[in-house]
C-alpha cells in the first residue's frame, strides 16, 4: 500500500491497488461542500414540503373548530390558499436555484421567507379574485405564515444539503474501492500479457476498454451520465471478462434506443454486471448467462440485469455494490427513482427505474 495513503482512509476502506486518486480525491469531496438547498426540482422534496404545509394547516384549523364539519371547512380553505402558495415556492426556488444558491448564507435565508411572503400573498390575492370571501386587509396574516413556514422548510432543506454530502462522500469512495478491485486488474494484464504473444490487435482492444474503465472510475465528477454511456463502459467492461472466460461468459443485451438518454449516477451499471459476473458466471464450471434489458414505460426508463443462479456457491460479498447503487440512486431521484434486487426463480435480477427527464 502506498505511504501516502491516510491511515484513516486505508482503515475505512482497505487498499484498492490505486490508493493515491482515492486518497486525493477524500478531501475535495469534504472541501466540496454540499449541494444546493434550493435544489427542490424533485418529485419527493414536493411531496414532503405539501404534507408538512398540510399538517401545519391540519393542526391549525383545529382551533376554534367545533366540530368535525368546521374543521374541515376550515381545512379547505386554507389548502386554497396554501396549496398554490408552496408549490408556487417550490417552482420558483427550482427554477432560481443557481442564482439563489450563490447568495451569501444570510440572504439565502432572506430569499428564502420573502419568496414564502410573495407566494402566499399571491395566492390569498388570487383566492379573493375568484370570489372567496376574504378581507384585502387582511392580506399580513398569509405573507406572515407564508414567511415562517419558507423558513422553516428551508432549514430542512438544508438539513437534507448538508447530510447529503457526507453520504455522497462515502459511497463513492466506497463506490471506487469496490469498482477498482486488485484481482480483476492483475487478471486483465495476465489476459493481456498472454493475448500479446498470439493476437497483439486484440490485446490492444482490451487495455484501451480497460483505460476507459479507470478513466470513468477515477474521474472526479458530481455530474450525471445518459443511461447510453453507461451501457457502452458496461460493454467495454464485459468485453474484458468475454477474454477471460470465453464462452463460459454468454451475454444477451436488449437495449430500447428510448431509454439511452435517462440520466443516472455515474458507474451505475458496470458493478451491477460486475456482481453478475462475479456470481453468476465465475463459481459455475460451465459458465452462465447474463441479460441487460433496458425500456421505457410510463415515462421511465426501466433497467434489468438478470445473471443464472446454480448450485455452486460463489464467494460471498458485503453486498457493497448494491447497497452503494440504491443509496447514489436515492441522493439523485429521490423518491423518484427505485430499486430492487432480489432472486427470481433460476436467476438474480436487478430492476432499476428511473425518470426520463433529468432530475
Amino acid at each position: 500500500m502506498s505511504d501516502s495513503l491516510p491511515s484513516t482512509t486505508a482503515g475505512a476502506f482497505g487498499s484498492t491497488g490505486f490508493d493515491l486518486p482515492v486518497a486525493s480525491a477524500a478531501p475535495q469531496r469534504a472541501a466540496g461542500g454540499t449541494g444546493s438547498a434550493f435544489d427542490m426540482c424533485h418529485g419527493g422534496v414536493v411531496l414532503r414540503a405539501v404534507l408538512f404545509v398540510q399538517g401545519v394547516l391540519a393542526i391549525g384549523a383545529l382551533f376554534g373548530a367545533a366540530g368535525f364539519e368546521p374543521w374541515l371547512t376550515r381545512l379547505a380553505l386554507g389548502t386554497g390558499i396554501a396549496l398554490p402558495g408552496v408549490l408556487s415556492w417550490l417552482v420558483l426556488s427550482c427554477l432560481l436555484k443557481g442564482a439563489l444558491a450563490r447568495l451569501p448564507d444570510a440572504a439565502q435565508w432572506v430569499a428564502a421567507a420573502v419568496l414564502g411572503a410573495l407566494c402566499a400573498s399571491a395566492s390569498w390575492a388570487l383566492q379573493s379574485f375568484l370570489g372567496l370571501d376574504l378581507l384585502a386587509a387582511q392580506w399580513l396574516a398569509p405573507a406572515a405564515a407564508g414567511a415562517a413556514l419558507a423558513t422553516a422548510l428551508f432549514y430542512w432543506l438544508r438539513l437534507r444539503a448538508i447530510a447529503q454530502g457526507p453520504a455522497d462522500t462515502s459511497a463513492r469512495l466506497a463506490e471506487l474501492q469496490s469498482r477498482i478491485r486488485p484481482h480483476f486488474l492483475f487478471n486483465t494484464l495476465n489476459t493481456a500479457i498472454t493475448l500479446a504473444r498470439i493476437d497483439p490487435a486484440r490485446t490492444e482492444g482490451l487495455l484501451e476498454d480497460l483505460a476507459e474503465l479507470f478513466r470513468v472510475a477515477l474521474a472526479d465528477t458530481d455530474a450525471a451520465v445518459t443511461l447510453g454511456a453507461e451501457v457502452e463502459l458496461a460493454q467495454r467492461y464485459i468485453a474484458i471478462e468475454q477474454i477471460r472466460f470465453g464462452e463460459r461468459l454468454r451475454v444477451s443485451w436488449e437495449l430500447d434506443p428510448a431509454a439511452a438518454a435517462a440520466r443516472v449516477p455515474p458507474l451505475l451499471l458496470q458493478p451491477l454486471v460486475e456482481n453478475a459476473v462475479r456470481h453468476g458466471v465465475e463459481p459455475a464450471p460451465e459458465g452462465g448467462t447474463i441479460r441487460v434489458r433496458t425500456r421505457v414505460r410510463n415515462g421511465q426508463a426501466v433497467i434489468s440485469i438478470d445473471n443464472s443462479l446454480h448450485g455452486a456457491p460463489s464467494r460471498p460479498g458485503a453486498g457493497m455494490a448494491l447497497r452503494n447503487v440504491r443509496e447514489r440512486l436515492h441522493l439523485m431521484h429521490d423518491v423518484a427513482g427505485q430499486f430492487e434486487a432480489r432472486p427470481d426463480g433460476e436467476v438474480f435480477r436487478v430492476r432499476i427505474v428511473v425518470p426520463l427527464a433529468p432530475a
